[in-house]
């Protein structure tokens, strides 16, 4: 196992950007989204925070119930990206400053039932917003590989897919790159390959964008949410950790009470790719 360093300890970590020096985080049970280097929080009141993404000014895409939100942390300005009625889960910038994103029934989860299906959209620079598929079991990690051509996207509970991107961003046909129910958490390196974590799972496994694995790094816990690269040379690897079985308690709207999630820091094998930002006008 590589030496991973823990970085700080919750209740149930997800969202995680990293910025130069500034890491920012979600406990999805405690709310918020806290910057590990300074101690800040911006909307603290925003729980089951799944995913992060930053705009061109600085401004921190938020996820969650209801849609995105941003605020800008220098300033505290905030307010609506877009309105989703259901919630939205993670998000990436689609290189022309927009962004795809992905959407989760939160209400029925907050509720304990089980969630109706997931859509995967896209929200263009000028704020027009359109369903790219519809019908998915559960939206999670996504990323659009280097050329903009493939985007590679987790579908909790079934697999890891891929989707050929046409020039207005629609969707081709869907292809199985791995079948893998507990797939939750991507993060691209700079050669293309896909990290993928697992809700249940105690490794990330590596695949290329057809498919094929490439290598599988054992993690410092049992399940991870999400993973992110960083640091200077972009070579530190970030992993949020936690316990299979409190990812059931929030699958069932229990509470979850202990402190059995962390963040890790590790080297990573490999340098990962930087992440896109988008270019909305806020405010």
């Amino acid at each position: 196992m590589s030496d991973f360093k823990e970085l700080i300890r919750g209740a149930y970590f997800e969202g995680l950007l990293i910025d130069g020096e500034n890491l920012w985080y979600t406990d999805v049970t405690r709310g918020g989204v806290h910057n590990l280097a300074t101690g800040q929080t911006v909307l603290p009141e925003r729980t089951m925070v799944g995913g992060l993404l930053q705009n061109s000014d600085g401004a921190l895409l938020v996820a969650g119930g209801g849609g995105i939100e941003w605020v800008n942390p220098a300033t505290d300005a905030k307010g609506t990206l877009v309105t989703v009625d259901d919630g939205v889960n993670e998000m990436r910038a689609d290189g022309q400053g927009g962004m795809f994103f992905g959407t989760i029934d939160l209400p029925a989860i907050l509720r304990g039932e089980t969630p109706g299906p997931s859509s995967i959209r896209h929200l263009a620079r000028d704020g027009t917003c359109r369903v790219l598929k519809e019908g998915m079991v559960f939206a999670n990690g996504l990323s659009l590989d280097a050329s903009g051509t493939i985007l590679l996207f987790n579908e909790s509970f079934v697999a890891t897919r891929a989707f050929p991107v046409g020039p207005d961003f629609a969707l081709g046909e869907m292809q199985t790159l791995l079948d893998m129910p507990d797939c939750d958490g991507m993060a691209l390196d700079v050669e293309g390959n896909a990290w993928i974590s697992g809700f249940a799972s105690g490794e990330l496994i590596c695949l290329t964008p057809t498919g094929e694995e490439v290598a599988r790094l054992e993690l410092p816990g049992p399940a991870c949410t999400n993973v992110r690269f960083g640091g200077p040379d972009m070579s530190d690897l970030y992993v949020c950790i936690v316990d299979p079985a409190d990812a059931q308690k929030l699958a069932d709207g229990t509470p979850i009470t202990d402190q059995n999630s962390a963040i890790y820091r590790t080297r990573a094998p490999v340098p990962g790719a930087p992440m896109g930002r988008t270019e909305f006008v806020l405010g």
